[in-house]
């Protein structure tokens, strides 16, 4: 191994490091290192001595053990911004994922579904398949955005099923001032949503 190499090595596994455990990556993130061979043959490297975890292709991980459950799989959003940076996409959690993340629901979905300004695709990691839907842009405007989840996730639930006990779950849920920001967007939201967004807004 030339002098070069092995410093793309540390580099690449310095960069692992200092993000932590549970990091999901693409060789995207190390493209300022080196050539895209170089940044591939110190991942390859890295996964044959089982510091990092192939997930899919060209999606990576630093796998986290926990003392009970063994081997874990990366959180979901870990996946989705790992796929953001690699392909410049934006990606909206939608459906029942969407209601999950913010405690309406506790149903876990087997396939996971985000909205994207992307192409539509499978990426299945682990047990779980992420399903990514090209969207309208009208869809993805509060993309990112605390708004952008509600939205989405009132969608999955339904009018009928926004009850004040929901409401009241996200009011005590969420800081008061993420809460304050919905009535900016609430124009991005259909017009059965504006009176539960200012439920969940008002101070």
């Amino acid at each position: 191994m030339s002098k070069h190499a092995g410093s793309i090595d540390d580099q690449v596994l310095q960069r692992i490091q200092s993000q932590g455990p549970g990091w999901v990556f693409t060789p995207a993130d190390f493209a300022d290192l080196g050539s895209r061979t170089a940044v591939a043959s110190a991942l390859a490297r890295s996964k044959a001595a089982g510091t990092i975890r192939l997930l899919g292709r060209g999606l990576y991980d630093t796998p986290v053990v926990h003392p009970v459950l063994g081997l874990l799989w990366p959180a979901i959003e870990s996946v989705a911004k790992a796929l953001e940076r690699k392909e410049g996409i934006r990606l909206q959690p939608s459906g029942v994922y969407a209601a999950n993340l913010l405690g309406l629901s506790e149903q876990v979905p087997a396939q996971v579904v985000f909205l994207t300004d992307g192409a539509t695709r499978t990426v299945k990691v682990g047990p779980t398949q992420i399903s990514l839907k090209r969207t309208t842009p009208r869809n993805m405007a509060a993309a990112g955005r605390l708004s952008g989840l509600l939205i989405q996730a009132f969608r999955s639930l339904g009018a009928a099923n926004i009850t004040p006990q929901r409401i009241a779950r996200l009011r005590k849920s969420l800081p008061a001032v993420e809460r304050a920001t919905l009535l900016q967007d609430i124009a991005l939201a259909p017009e059965w949503m504006h009176t539960h967004f200012r439920e969940v807004a008002w101070p």
